[in-house]
């Protein structure tokens, strides 16, 4: 499974050349498959930013997570033990979003693609894929 942060799921949604070409591959090929997840948290997230004016989505946060899912994107939810794991998770920054999702990743035994350093340098085995690549 794969799993977006929340910057690469915008960045597959309007095709942003910043996203590598190896990871593209790899997203197409996940999402071919049914095996290309987001977490709860990042559709929030979306969410937030659209309302504060910092992204602009397509159309309605509500809608926009609609076609993802209906496109195949399959949503984490957040439960407890999530919740719980993403408080034990040694020498990560504590930006809540960027935990839930870390949890999320390794809850599911999933790749975590991301371009945040951040969670790219933390040092935990996680699998993660660098987005820029």
């Amino acid at each position: 499974m794969i799993l977006l942060d929340t910057h690469v799921l915008i960045w597959v949604d309007i095709d942003e050349p910043t996203l590598g070409k190896s990871t593209r591959r790899l997203i197409n090929d996940a999402w071919k498959v049914g095996q290309l997840a987001v977490s709860a948290m990042t559709f929030w997230e979306c969410a937030m930013l659209h309302t504060r004016k910092r992204i602009t989505l397509p159309k309605s946060p509500l809608a926009w997570r609609g076609d993802l899912l209906t496109a195949g994107v399959n949503e984490l939810p957040i439960d407890g033990e999530i919740g719980i794991l993403a408080t034990a998770l040694d020498r990560l920054h504590k930006d809540p979003v960027d935990r839930f999702i870390a949890a999320s990743a390794i809850k599911h035994g999933a790749v975590l693609i991301t371009a945040d350093e951040r969670l790219l340098k933390w040092k935990h085995a996680v699998k993660r894929q660098n987005a820029l690549k």
